[in-house]
């Protein structure tokens, strides 16, 4: 395939054509990637022994780079591989590397090969010779990009082996959320020196180029009213009213519908388990879950908020039992209001406005072509549904053509459903292919995903930062483009996309400073950051291990978090593959029942498989699931299910903790051969 660069692009790759290490910042749809494929190529042909690996951080990335840009341009003379989570060959990456030239893979695939010691997976840093970092941005703290990063730094600081060429690639590095000029240079000059980049290189004797060739969308700011009637909303807020004056909190804000009143329920429920006040845990929670649904109403339909609400109280009736009074209390509350909000919610005129705005955009540009493609940003998973839906059901937009379809992240996530992998890669193709014209998308769309037909994108209520603002704006590529702001009149959403603006044209200011600085300034600086940063984490990795041996394994108790029954100790919990938690006591199974069939997990694993969730036995609460470790059942235990109580000689208390790696006390490694001998005597075993 030939390959021709455009002048803009051969002047930003010149330094890294030279080996030197450079952040690449070009707009999104101006061909970063491609600018790479011309550095990876040279490199290979340059360089004996050559070996790159291209680093993203969305999975769909890992397909579109190889089979888009790198596989295309490189497939005469050398060997590319394409690694993602569900991929068989991340169980022998260090035999891929070793066989291939380009190895693209998600970034926590490099992280996990360089951390695992086994021989067919583990790899060296000072195995590759290139190092390419797509949405280079991540790289600060604790990012996994930054991980990979940190290594590569305390091996430059102790002149420790040979090390690869980094070569990082964004449209907007942001300021970090800083508003002010110093404050957000600091910002990118860590970026800087995190990366170990001589300089940020964009066009400056081809700056007309660019601007010719990457045309910019109209923006729009599309902006609505508020609902001259709400009567769902204000009967949910009644609702909220009730609980608040049964649980008798002084605390509660009156800001209903809002993240600060989220925030306040959640300390709420926190303080309500670790006090074992079931009364103010159990109120906090179904707090929440009316705030969510104020949330909903004012992002889509009343229909979508009710629903909502219907599945948790449906899930909760089936999954827990109920206690005492107080689950009484908040189940008749709803089996009081429901049917009033069932009413209210099939009338039109009360219904979102956003939604009849939305509906205006999509009519203009897809009545206006067939050949439309376009792209609706919102905030959570749910509402990309909801959206989808509704555009659905929709016989005015139905009749336009518009083929729609959702996309989101294939994480696991308790409030909807995720989506698989191939179901990413499914939807994607088919958007590409024109099988579908329109997609509702959470941010993993942001990033990366290129098509080039896509001329409306709609940021729908959506409160970002700067970085967001301009990927999302990046989809829109096609002559004649629209970018449309969806936002309330005074609302949050509209403040926030003005000071993005602003912080974007902060962002240039500032690259324009840093590109300016004298040579040995800008050396010095980036070497102090480095010192720092590498000091900064081993200090705090002391803290971590100190605050890891507070207490012993046998000091603690562990609880669950909804019924308060003690049902392990800390010393009855042990670690798999550094990430899975696990209670080894063979008595623990007498405090939990399992719940529905395996739980599908959308990836592939060497030495385990899902086994179904559980619960507890007691009262309902999920926990977590098992997991069939080398024919071992074993239960994963997800430590926000639970409170844990430390207590010694010096003193005693109950904490919450979300995730394992924070909690006080040390936990072993698995022992599996030690395990099987306990608990398998009778099966022969040789020790020789």
């Amino acid at each position: 395939m030939e390959f021709n660069l455009r002048d803009y692009q051969k002047e930003v790759v010149q330094p890294a054509l030279r080996g030197y290490n450079v952040i690449i910042w070009l707009p999104t749809g101006s061909g970063k990637t491609r600018a790479a494929v011309y550095v990876v190529r040279n490199h290979l042909e340059k360089k004996t022994k050559a070996k790159v690996a291209v680093l993203v951080n969305k999975i769909h990335l890992v397909d579109q780079h190889f089979n888009k840009e790198f596989q295309p341009f490189l497939k005469d003379k050398f060997k590319v591989v394409a690694i993602s989570g569900d991929s068989e060959e991340k169980m022998f990456f260090s035999h891929v590397v070793k066989e291939n030239d380009v190895i693209i893979c998600t970034a926590q695939i490099l992280e996990n090969a360089l951390s695992n010691m086994e021989e067919e997976k583990h790899v060296e840093l000072s195995d590759f010779s290139l190092l390419v970092f797509d949405e280079c941005h991540h790289t600060h703290k604790e990012s996994v990009y930054n991980k990979i990063m940190t290594r590569y730094l305390e091996m430059k600081l102790n002149r420790n082996g040979s090390l690869p060429q980094i070569l990082g690639l964004t449209a907007s590095p942001g300021t970090g959320g800083n508003t002010s000029f110093e404050k957000a240079k600091e910002h990118i000059l860590q970026i800087c020196a995190n990366l170990d980049a001589m300089g940020i290189m964009s066009p400056e004797i081809n700056f007309e180029e660019l601007q010719e060739n990457v045309p910019q969308p109209i923006k729009k700011y599309d902006v609505t009213e508020e609902r001259p009637e709400d009567p769902f909303g204000d009967v949910l807020k009644e609702m909220m009213k009730m609980i608040g004056r049964y649980l008798n909190h002084p605390n509660l804000p009156h800001e209903l519908g809002s993240q600060i009143y989220e925030q306040a329920v959640v300390e709420l429920e926190k303080t309500g388990a670790v006090a074992g006040d079931r009364k103010m845990r159990v109120c906090a929670i179904h707090l929440r879950k009316y705030n969510d649904s104020l949330m909903i109403n004012d992002t889509v339909r009343m229909i979508d908020a009710l629903s909502f609400l219907d599945e948790f109280f449906q899930k909760e009736k089936e999954k827990k039992r109920l206690l005492d009074g107080h689950d009484d209390f908040v189940f008749q509350v709803y089996e009081d209001y429901q049917p009033i909000l069932s009413e209210l919610a099939k009338v039109p005129d009360f219904e979102n406005p956003k939604l009849e705005k939305l509906e205006k955009i999509l009519l203009t540009k897809f009545q206006a072509s067939k050949e439309s493609r376009g792209i609706i940003f919102t905030k959570t998973r749910m509402s990309t549904y909801c959206l989808a839906d509704w555009i659905k059901k929709n016989r005015k937009l139905q009749e336009t053509g518009i083929k729609v379809s959702n996309l989101t992240g294939s994480g696991i996530s308790n409030q909807t459903k995720h989506m698989t992998q191939n179901e990413q890669r499914d939807v994607i193709a088919k958007f590409r292919q024109g099988d579908l014209n329109l997609l509702v998308a959470t941010s993993v769309a942001e990033e990366g995903l290129d098509i080039k037909e896509c001329n409306v994108v709609v940021r729908y209520g959506l409160m970002t930062n700067e970085i967001a603002m301009v990927q999302a704006r990046g989809r829109a590529r096609a002559e004649d483009s629209v970018y449309s702001v969806v936002a309330k009149q005074g609302g949050k959403e509209l403040r926030r996309e003005f000071t993005n603006e602003r912080l974007e044209e902060l962002t240039k200011q500032v690259i324009k400073d840093i590109q300016q600085m004298p040579k040995e300034e800008y050396r010095e600086k980036i070497k102090e950051l480095q010192m720092e940063s590498v000091l900064s984490r081993k200090l705090k990795m002391e803290e971590n291990e100190r605050k890891r041996q507070v207490f012993k394994p046998t000091e603690v108790i562990i609880y669950c978090r909804n019924c308060t029954t003690a049902v392990c100790f800390g010393s009855d919990m042990r670690l798999i593959e550094n990430m899975h938690h696990v209670n080894i006591n063979p008595d623990f199974k007498i405090y939990y029942e399992r719940s529905g069939g395996n739980v599908p997990i959308p990836k592939k694993f060497e030495d385990w498989e899902p086994g179904p969730a559980i619960k507890c036995a007691n009262c309902g609460q999920e926990w977590g699931m098992e997991m069939i470790y080398k024919s071992v059942t074993l239960p994963i235990l997800s430590i926000k299910k639970f409170v844990v109580e430390m207590l010694n000689k010096e003193k005693s208390e109950k904490k919450s903790y979300r995730q394992w790696k924070d909690v006080p006390f040390t936990i072993e490694e698995f022992d599996y051969v030690d395990y099987c001998q306990n608990n398998f005597p009778e099966v022969p075993f040789d020790s020789a």
